[in-house]
Parts: structure tokens; sequence; C-alpha cells
């Protein structure tokens, strides 16, 4: 793991304040300016345009990867049968698997 992975790890890992994790990501993102690597350049505008959101997970320490991983199941079903014709049925045959 890279220093630059490290830090933002132990930013979300220990940081249990709004403010200072706003401070901590501001300066994970200047560390991220100097170094220069061109991947985490994509990661450090993804979190300072996004960071409003980013710094929520600060109060409550979750995340919204439950509703993701339920958006993907309902994309493969959809994809199982290449589309929906019928709505009313479909949110049937979803509430009966996934509920």
């Amino acid at each position: 793991m890279t220093p630059i992975q490290t830090l933002i790890f132990n930013i979300f890992k220990n940081t249990t304040d709004k403010i200072y994790g706003l401070c901590k990501l501001a300066q994970w993102h200047e560390k991220v300016a100097q170094a220069e690597f061109k991947s985490f350049n994509t990661i450090s505008k993804s979190v300072q345009n996004h960071y409003q959101t980013i710094l929520n997970y600060f109060d409550n320490r979750s995340t919204n990867a439950s509703a993701e991983s339920f958006n993907a199941k309902i994309k493969a079903f959809r994809f199982q049968f290449r589309g929906v014709r019928n709505i009313e049925f479909f949110l049937f045959r979803l509430t009966n698997i996934y509920v």
C-alpha cells in the first residue's frame, strides 16, 4: 500500500468528526497534488466533488453499499429477462425474490 493509500485509509478508519475529517481530506488532497499520481488525481477529484456527502460518513459511520448492492441485483435480474415489458409483474417478481 502506498503512503497516499494508507493516509486516506487511516482518515476513514480513525476520524469521527466531520470538521476534522474535512481538514484531513484537504491535507490528503494536497499530498495527492504534490505526488502527481494520475490515478489518485481521479479519486481526489471525486472526493472534492462529493465531499459534502462523503463527510456524512463521519456522522454515523455508514455507507450506501447495501443500496448499491440491491441496485446491482435489480439490474442483473432485469438483464436476465432482457428488459421489462410489464412493470407490475416485474415489481411483483422482484418483491417475491428479494424481500
